[in-house]
């Protein structure tokens, strides 16, 4: 069981140094692949779809909006809302609470969940993350090769490396520490995902 100081602000202290890891890590991935690397601002194909988020996102997500000013943060909120009242009636778990299901049909349904709808963070005047600093780490990790934590295969945006060799994405491959999240969530004790909509509403 968490302290309800001690042990989670712990965990928070440790997430920002995961942060700031994983975000050194990328920028030192981007400078190895170059030109082989297109993401950029304005580029939002990897802000289109539902993706599941873990507990430690969900925390950052609200930190974010509570840190944004006013406006921005009645905009996020206002963008979450219609997310959700247009895709959630068939949202693939509990809609009140905004908890992904388990089951196996659950995933299943996931798989076909919202896959064009904009991300409710995405500004889409600017083609932006209106909270950057408090994305998901799904988002601070995508584009480079990387390796998921249930994987050993390398991939990455099938934007970037167009025409490269694997001996090149292989070179420009971007650590992940999915063990230290995955301890941060242990002492956490909250295993329960969700989609980003319901976080910035919560």
């Amino acid at each position: 069981m968490l302290h309800p100081r001690g042990d989670a602000q712990l965990v928070q202290i440790r997430d920002r140094v995961l942060l700031e890891r994983t975000d050194t890590a990328l920028a030192d991935a981007a400078n190895r692949a170059g030109e082989w690397l297109a993401c950029r601002p304005g580029c939002t194909q990897c802000c289109h779809g539902a993706f599941a988020i873990n507990a430690l996102d969900v925390a950052r997500l609200r930190a974010a909006v509570h840190a944004a000013d006013p406006g921005t943060a009645q905009t996020l909120r206002a963008r979450a809302q219609l997310w959700i009242d247009r895709y959630g009636p068939d949202f693939p778990g509990d809609p009140q609470a905004g908890v992904l299901g388990t089951s196996d049909e659950d995933q299943a349904r996931f798989d076909d969940f919202a896959n064009d709808a904009a991300c409710p963070a995405l500004n889409p005047a600017t083609g932006l993350c209106d909270i950057y600093a408090g994305r998901p780490m799904t988002c601070r990790v995508f584009g480079p090769p990387t390796r998921p934590a249930e994987s050993d295969a390398l991939g990455c945006c099938e934007l970037c490396f167009i025409g490269a060799s694997e001996e090149q994405i292989a070179a420009c491959e971007m650590p992940v520490d999915h063990q230290e999240e995955e301890r941060l969530l242990a002492a956490l004790g909250d295993r329960r995902e969700t989609v980003v909509a319901f976080a910035l509403l919560g």
